[in-house]
């Protein structure tokens, strides 16, 4: 893979910062990839080379590239952790990804040594991240260099990320009007970001087990003129973790001089996070857990993580009083469509008995007890 052509435009009301992915060892066309924002950010983001060669990594290696080839300053820094990134990987894929050669110039001094310091957190809308954000603020006094100030939500994850399924720009708006409340909320600036650079590959597994951090540290880069540090919210706890995109052990090696990247949140449960989003009303009221993208909703309230969210609620007493869900209640009927122990999923369904049935919501409890250990024995049967 060589990565060329890195430069900078004004594309209608957007400032974009784009590269050329040419592919050498598979027969796969030319990609431009991009990061943009609005143009009011135009001298916050920049074409730089560490944000090509982090998001173009994972596609490279998923692909069988023997090299990538890139003809500007790359951080001695995160070149040694894109390094480590592999020899995770190799591990990870059991030899199937193997590590590629990186033939990148030599960055000799930082990009930004006197860029004004801000932090920044990705913000989905989901409870990992607005749990995220309320302890930051809780934690870190604002006069803090580590502390909140801009938060960006980005298209060309679960909105827009997935070729087959389109941009889907009317569902991106809506994000952005609720997060925009928890921004104002928060005093925080809410940045909006596109980029296609899942576009590489959006296989949903590639996505999901090794891709979707790197992408978010790539967006990051594009910001080193106005950030320090991004703050990246943990999916797992530590107690439970497992190989995924987003990892303890990954992020921060995704980093450079310029750019700190913080995997926060590891020593929250899901049932913590619920309970410090369900104290914020900003956030109570606007989350956005739903990876349906309906047109009609902010949460479908049917699929399995809105189930799960919407359960998790029901334990606290609380589902009945947010607005982010239509419906009032769970019923053991609403688990029958999915399964419970995909992707690592079973710890969070467990820590809600305990909660559920001190509630005296036995029959929900008695459900997910019954649908995990259907779903284990079928799983041992083959």
């Amino acid at each position: 893979m060589r990565i060329t052509d890195l430069d900078k435009r004004l594309d209608g009301d957007r400032i974009k910062v784009r590269a050329t992915v040419r592919w050498e060892e598979c027969s796969r066309p030319d990609d431009e990839i991009f990061i943009a924002t609005e143009a009011r950010f135009a001298r916050d983001i920049e074409p730089n080379p560490h944000a090509f060669v982090v998001g173009a990594l994972v596609p490279a290696l998923h692909f069988g590239e023997r090299r990538i080839h890139m003809e500007a300053p790359v951080c001695p820094r995160l070149r040694q952790g894109l390094q480590t990134v592999m020899d995770l990987f190799a591990h990870w894929s059991k030899g199937r990804m193997s590590p590629l050669i990186l033939e990148l110039d030599a960055q000799t001094q930082a990009a930004h040594p006197n860029r004004h310091a801000r932090a920044g957190l990705f913000l989905s809308g989901g409870i990992d991240s607005l749990a995220t954000l309320r302890c930051n603020r809780r934690r870190i006094p604002l006069t803090h260099p580590d502390a909140v100030r801009d938060l960006l939500i980005v298209h060309g994850f679960d909105i827009g990320g997935v070729i087959k399924s389109g941009a889907k720009y009317d569902v991106f708006d809506r994000a952005k009007a609720h997060m925009a409340a928890v921004a104002e909320d928060a005093g925080a600036t809410l940045i909006p970001v596109h980029t296609n650079i899942r576009h590489l590959c959006d296989q949903r597994d590639l996505w999901l087990t090794y891709f979707f951090g790197a992408v978010l540290a790539a967006v990051g880069h594009a910001f080193t003129p106005r950030l320090h540090l991004v703050h990246i919210a943990a999916s797992y706890p530590l107690a439970h973790l497992a190989p995924c995109g987003s990892h303890p052990l990954l992020d921060p090696l995704l980093g450079s001089t310029d750019l700190q990247i913080h995997h926060c949140g590891t020593e929250l449960s899901r049932m913590d996070k619920l309970r410090t989003v369900a104290d914020w009303p900003a956030a109570f009221h606007n989350l956005r857990v739903c990876l349906a993208n309906v047109p009609d909703r902010l949460n479908c309230g049917r699929c399995e993580k809105c189930v799960r969210t919407m359960t998790g609620l029901a334990a606290l007493g609380r589902l009945a009083e947010t607005r982010a869900f239509v419906e009032s209640d769970v019923t053991p009927d609403m688990f029958t469509p999915f399964k419970m122990t995909i992707r690592h999923r079973e710890p969070f369904y467990r820590e809600m008995l305990a909660p559920l049935k001190a509630a005296g919501r036995h029959d929900l409890a008695a459900m997910i007890e019954e649908k995990l250990s259907t779903e284990r024995k079928g799983a041992g049967k083959k």
